[in-house]
């Protein structure tokens, strides 16, 4: 039976995806090994605290390699902070390199608002993507996050959302995407989000 893999690698929220998928229907299992991802209709990297301990435990797990080939062949997303690792680098605590999947950096936030910026905020999609099919511009999404991406190629940026700047919200590229937000915590729309990226997996319920 084809399957949703979550990728755990050691830092990852990844009990409330699970839970969620399975919520929805939608098979889906566990990935801390090479095969499971590789065996999988579409991966999902969550994430969660700093970037460099993230990117160090993922280099660790030995799954960096499996990781980057799915999000080239198939339907791939990354959460949080499993969006920021898909960039080049970050200066989260210190210089990190990334994925490298998509170009661009990650900062801090720059803004007179309190961070991190906790809540719920809305969407202003821009790219319009398989993600976001039947959402209305305007949609509301719950972040937690004090680093933000840049991406280098304007094309890459699917939705925005204000928190006292422009901050991106999601990014999209062929089978690749990533949510600054947490869509397993983003209530109905969150579920959409979700429902639209199991469609791309082709995984039945």
């Amino acid at each position: 039976m084809s399957y949703i893999a979550i990728v755990d690698y050691g830092a990852g929220n990844l009990m409330s995806v699970h839970n969620t998928l399975d919520y929805l229907g939608y098979e889906n299992k566990i990935a801390a090994s090479a095969d499971v991802i590789e065996n999988a209709a579409g991966v999902i990297l969550p994430g969660v605290g700093a970037f460099p301990d993230a990117m160090a435990a993922l280099t660790d797990s030995g799954l960096t390699e499996a990781v980057l080939k799915a999000a080239k062949e198939k339907p791939f997303l990354g959460i949080c902070l499993g969006m920021q690792m898909l960039f080049e680098e970050s200066d989260e605590v210190r210089p990190c390199r990334g994925l490298g999947l998509l170009p661009g950096c990650i900062e801090r936030i720059e803004t007179s608002l309190k961070l991190p910026q906790i809540g719920w905020n809305a969407l202003d999609i821009l790219r319009p993507n398989a993600m976001t099919e039947g959402l209305e511009n305007g949609s509301y999404v719950y972040f937690v996050h004090s680093f933000m991406a840049h991406p280098a190629d304007e094309n890459d940026l699917a939705a925005v959302t204000d928190y006292g700047t422009r901050v991106p919200a999601m990014v999209a590229r062929g089978n690749l995407f990533g949510c600054q937000f947490h869509p397993e915590k983003s209530g109905e729309v969150g579920l959409a989000m979700l429902r639209n990226f199991a469609k791309l997996t082709e995984v039945g319920k």
